[in-house]
């Protein structure tokens, strides 16, 4: 287990090696909280209106199929939308950039990649945020939507939705370096609207459930299509590999739906080669589609994907986009 691994398991059983750290999380808060409050006095509002979709621990809370149900539903109500993002990892001839669903995940980022090709709509990357905010907006849009930046002050937004991992939560509650979060939890309350993602104990006033579903998986060579429940019954026993912020949750869901996992945990934002795929026995090999994007030039016949959707409650995004956009129509 890697040192990474290690602090984030103590995070999450809050144990007791974490102790002397716990000064620097207070001052993490403590910073967190005034730069919050510059927040709240303004940058200058975007002519058309910015919302934010983040969380506020470390690693990943689901937010990026939430990112993707929100273009997805935009579009089919004739919204025209652009993505913003950080582009962790990517390393692109210039910034601003675009992202085209034909660029490598080295080019143009793993997550962004991932928003371009599920969604065909322009995505834009730039650690920079505001020069993103400017590049988008020459787009002409109805509606940005930024890929995380929670914490990214500079960037003026109208809305903000935080993603949390419903299993995890929150931690231990503290902030970095002594727990996971980014920001303390009373920034929770300060929000439009809190997404619970999958099951588990945490709870918050007025939180919005989310759930990952996967119907089918497909064949990461042919596309060829397969029902869950048939895929389980002919091969119950697979390789589950996943470079996520959280793989425990996608080895959890194939064990939920009936399958023997062998689980090959990689860092976030893993550079997947080739041998990572060759894996002992001819058991089917499972990723998650952010991993796919990263794998495309060397995928085999053995290899699959199981595409998720988020499903919220009915009226939930068209209640956010018709508070966003005025003349959205439900």
């Amino acid at each position: 287990m890697s040192l990474a691994e290690r602090v984030s398991r103590a995070w999450y059983r809050d144990s007791a090696w974490l102790t002397p750290l716990r000064p620097l999380g207070a001052l993490t808060a403590r910073v967190a909280r005034r730069r919050l409050g510059r927040l709240r006095k303004g940058p200058d509002a975007a002519p058309v209106p910015v919302l934010v979709v983040g969380n506020i621990t470390v690693g990943g809370t689901g937010k990026t199929p939430l990112v993707i149900a929100l273009c997805r539903a935009a579009a089919a109500r004739g919204i025209k939308v652009v993505v913003i993002s950080r582009g962790y990892g990517a390393r692109p001839p210039s910034l601003p950039w675009t992202v085209t669903p034909q660029q490598s995940a080295a080019e143009a980022g793993d997550e962004p990649l991932l928003i371009s090709h599920a969604t065909d709509v322009p995505v834009i990357i730039d650690p920079q945020r505001v020069r993103a905010l400017t590049a988008a907006l020459d787009l002409q849009p109805d509606l940005v939507i930024s890929d995380d930046g929670l914490q990214h002050y500079a960037l003026a937004r109208t809305a903000e939705i935080a993603v949390v991992d419903a299993r995890r939560g929150l931690g231990n509650g503290r902030c970095l370096p002594a727990g996971p979060l980014r920001e303390p939890a009373s920034r929770l309350d300060r929000v439009d609207w809190v997404v619970i993602n999958g099951d588990g104990p945490f709870r918050h006033a007025g939180g919005v459930p989310m759930q990952l579903d996967a119907p089918w998986l497909e064949n990461a060579a042919s596309q060829e299509r397969v029902p869950l429940a048939a895929f389980v019954a002919r091969y119950p026993q697979v390789h589950a590999l996943a470079g996520i912020g959280d793989p425990e949750r996608f080895f959890g869901m194939l064990r939920g739906s009936g399958f023997v996992v062998q689980p090959h945990p990689f860092p976030d934002h893993h550079a997947f080669v080739a041998d990572d795929l060759a894996l002992p026995g001819d058991a089917p090999v499972i990723m998650t589609e952010k991993d796919l994007v990263k794998c495309r030039d060397f995928v085999s016949p053995r290899c699959w994907v199981l595409p998720v959707t988020a499903t919220l409650p009915p009226g939930f995004i068209d209640r956010v986009l018709a508070q966003l956009v005025q003349d959205t129509e439900i």
